[in-house]
C-alpha cells in the first residue's frame, strides 16, 4: 500500500527575474524629491542610506549596467 500525502504543498516556481531597476530618470526624480524634502534639515542615518541607494542606482542606470547594482547598507 503506497502512502500519498493529502495536502500536497504547493510548488512555487523559482524567481528568474529580477524586479527591474529605475532608470536614470527615475532615479534622479527620487534622489531630487528626497534632497528637496529635507533641505537645510540634518539626515538621519536612514535617510543618508536611503540616498546612498538612489545614487547607486542612477550610476547603474546612467551606466546601463544595472546587473552590477551593489547593494548598500
Amino acid at each position: 500500500m503506497a502512502l500519498t500525502p493529502r495536502n500536497t504543498p504547493p510548488v512555487d516556481p523559482p524567481r528568474t527575474t529580477r524586479p527591474t531597476p529605475p532608470s536614470a530618470a527615475e532615479a534622479n526624480e527620487a534622489i531630487r524629491a528626497l534632497v528637496d524634502a529635507r533641505a537645510g534639515q540634518d539626515w538621519s542615518s536612514v535617510e543618508s542610506a536611503a540616498y546612498e541607494v538612489l545614487l547607486i542606482e542612477w550610476a547603474a542606470a546612467t551606466r546601463g549596467a544595472s546587473a552590477d547594482i551593489i547593494e548598500a547598507a
